[in-house]
Parts: structure tokens; sequence; C-alpha cells
């Protein structure tokens, strides 16, 4: 029998909180990247209740910070009730064991934070998977001194924002290393298959003829509020929230003047986002690769605008993208003021608009067209009806813009890329 509202509540526990500890070569270097920590340790289920730096030239190969340091860390611990420690770092299976006998508590890297942000978002199958690949390849050169520790490696949030706890889909902990590559190794399979469907789905799409519009960028952005914006309707979820999206979702859009394209809208990126994750969930971003155009979100809100396009080189470069032809777009312009002249200075390409009040999107559908269209031969053809098949361009290599059926054949009206218009050739009638 389902249990009232504040019987309900009574059962569920109360969210972790957490004290972020970093390094700092110079003091005040890591305000920024201890401020995304918090955000991520908010968007996991914890409660950031405090901040304590160590300005060192680097970490302790062995504890992370110095003695001392640790010492401070455990009196601010127990003397403020914090559950667990956050690190600014990806610890070392010796690093996470030293400091969680030192400090007596849960030790967590942001790496962990990471994923377990992935898992909570996790809503289909393939993105189960691939969080749980992800994990498996964090977790199996830890197994070796950390123990009962390995309980704080979560398959996800429980009811209530229990951070630690086993969640569904991930093994136990006391598997050993031959298990754990064996489950990895089965994942790798099942995503294969899944790699497969989306080679059937892809190639669906090119028999469309219509280009396919990658978004990209540092998560958080508004790639789904753009997505949305651009399709009319609400066909993802778009939340003022880290990660929110981590499958891939594709819409046929509009884009005015009698042209379409398909979009897609994937995982956001993050500053030293783990080479692990990239790799699990290079499945999903490989949309990215096969798009025609990649149009990059970036909120022109944040100060530091820099590092975001800076992280969103990095990770294109990790796909070998860097050379796809891209627009830049200035998301979140109504939040930008005075700051706007400074912003287009740096981004002097860029679009800007506001994917929440629709300002600049038609600039944006205008610059798509044209983006989609450039270096495209217009061409009159005159087809024969068993040579129809030559309709089907491959994305961003041709458009049908108009046909006509005839009772000897079939006039089309195309664009197309120069190296079609040989194939095409016998069949043109008209070259504006």
């Amino acid at each position: 029998m389902t249990q009232p509202p504040d019987q309900r509540e009574s059962l569920l526990a109360p969210p972790r909180r957490a004290l972020l500890v970093g390094i700092e070569r110079v003091r005040g270097q890591s305000c920024r990247s201890l401020g995304e920590l918090e955000r991520l340790v908010a968007a996991a289920g914890m409660i950031p209740a405090g901040v304590l730096v160590q300005t060192r030239p680097r970490p302790h190969p062995d504890t992370f910070l110095g003695k001392g340091k640790l010492r401070q860390v455990r009196a601010r611990l127990a003397a403020e009730g914090l559950d667990v420690a956050v690190v600014n770092a990806e610890l070392s299976s010796r690093q996470v064991a030293a400091m969680g006998e030192a400090l007596d508590c849960t030790v967590m890297d942001r790496t962990e934070v990471i994923l377990e942000i992935f898992a909570q978002h996790a809503r289909t199958r393939e993105g189960a998977l691939q969080v749980e690949l992800a994990r498996l390849e964090y977790l199996l050169p830890r197994l070796v001194g950390r123990g009962a520790d390995l309980s704080q490696i979560a398959g996800g949030r429980l009811a209530g924002g229990a951070i630690g706890v086993r969640g569904p889909g991930e093994p136990a902990l006391e598997l050993d290393r031959r298990v754990l590559r064996h489950r990895m190794n089965l994942i790798k399979r099942r995503l294969d298959e899944v790699v497969q469907h989306r080679e059937v789905e892809r190639s669906e799409r090119e028999r469309a003829g219509l280009p396919l519009v990658g978004l990209v960028g540092y998560t958080n952005g508004g790639k789904s509020s753009l997505l949305n914006a651009l399709a009319g309707e609400e066909v993802v979820a778009a939340h003022d929230r880290l990660f929110e999206t981590l499958d891939t979702t594709i819409r046929r859009v509009d884009l005015g003047e009698r042209t379409e394209a398909l979009i897609s809208d994937t995982v956001g990126f993050l500053d030293d986002l783990p080479t692990g994750l990239i790799s699990a969930f290079r499945a999903t971003l490989e949309e990215t690769v096969h798009a025609a155009l990649l149009v990059e979100v970036l909120d022109a809100s944040d100060p530091l605008l820099g590092v975001q396009h800076d992280t969103v080189e990095n990770v294109l470069g990790e796909l070998g993208v860097l050379d796809k032809p891209r627009l830049i777009v200035l998301n979140k312009w109504d939040l930008v003021n005075e700051e706007g002249a400074r912003v287009l200075r740096q981004f002097p390409e860029g679009i800007p608009i506001s994917a929440l009040t629709g300002a600049g999107l038609d600039n944006l559908r205008a610059a798509l067209r044209e983006a989609l269209s450039s270096g495209l031969v217009p061409l009159t053809l005159h087809l024969p009806y068993n040579r129809l098949q030559l309709l089907q361009f491959p994305p961003g290599l041709g458009r049908l813009l108009d046909s006509d059926y005839r009772p000897e054949h079939v006039v089309a009206r195309v664009r197309v890329h120069s190296r079609l218009v040989q194939r095409l050739r016998p069949y043109v009638v008209a070259v504006p």
C-alpha cells in the first residue's frame, strides 16, 4: 500500500554533507575549478558544506595532502559533522586508501562524483551500459588497497539522495579483476550491438537525404534548450543541471525557406572530462563524427567563456572532428548585459541567441541554411524512374529542393556537392 507523503519522507536518507578539498600551485588559482566541483557535488545529490585548499607545488604521491593539512581536514570534518571529503582531482587507489584512513570518512574524487551524476541520469539501456563500463574502467585499477572503501562506488543514488551505496547494475564489490574484465567485455559486446543498430538508423536517415547537424558544447550551456527552441516543442528535458542529457536525441527541424535538417543533442563536455567517460560514450558521440555541420553552443554569460571553448576543442580533437564545419552560438545572451561587446570581440563569428526567449533564432536558422548549402551546386535533373536512388544523398552532400513526377521522367531540382555532379551529369538539363 502506498504510504502517505509524510511517512515516506521519514524513510528517506538525508543528503550527505561534503567538504571540498583541493590543491593549487598559486593561491587563488583553483577558484573556478572548485566552484565547478561545488556544482558537481550538488548535482550528485550531496550538500557542498565547505572548501579547504592547500597551496603546494604538487599532490603528495601517497596522501594527496600533506600530513598537517590532513589533520586540519579531519578536525573540520568532525567539528562540522561532515560525512565525506570530495577531492578536486582524480586520486590513485593508494591516495584514496591513505586519505580514508587518515580522515576516517568516505573519500571521493572528482571522477567518482561525475560518475555518480551520470549514473543518476542514465535513463536508457545504452546509457546505463555506458555508465557501468566507465565505472568499471575506473574501478579496475583501484581494486588493490581500497578494500571496504570500494562501497563508495555506487550504481546510482537511492531515494532521498544517499550517495555511496550499491545501486542496480553494479557488480558486487568483491569481484576480482578477472570477473570485472569479463563483465567489461560483455558490456563492450552489447555496446557494439548498439553501434550496429545506430548504423542501421544512420543509413535510414541518409536515405532521407537530410543533413545532420550536431549540437556540441559545455555541459549546461543550453544545447537541449536550443534543440527544443528550434523544434518548437520540448523534445528533450532541459533543466539547469549538469549532465542533464546523456542519450542522443535527433529531431527533424524546419529551418525555413524549404530547408530541413536533422539536429542531434548529446552529452555535454566538461573541463578534464575523464577519459574513460569519453571512451565509454564514444558510441553516443559517434553522431558528432557523422554530422555534416557542428554547432558549438557556449554559455555567453560565463565570465570564463574561453575555458568552455577550449574544453570543446579538446574533446572534438579527441573525437577527430576538429576539421568539421562549425558555427559558434553564444547562448544565454539575455544574461550578458554590458559584457556583450567583450564577448563579441572574443568570438566575432559567434551568433548571439537566447534559447529561452527566442532572440536571435531567426539569425541562427539563416546561418544554418547558408552553412548547409555552402559549396553545393544547384542542378535541374530529368531522372528516369529506375534511377530515383540517385536522389538519396549522404548527409551534407545534397538536398532535394522539389520534384515533379511526369509520365516519362521525374524533374528534380537539387543542390549537391561538387563531387556528386559527375555522377548526375547524364541527367542534368540545367545548371543555373
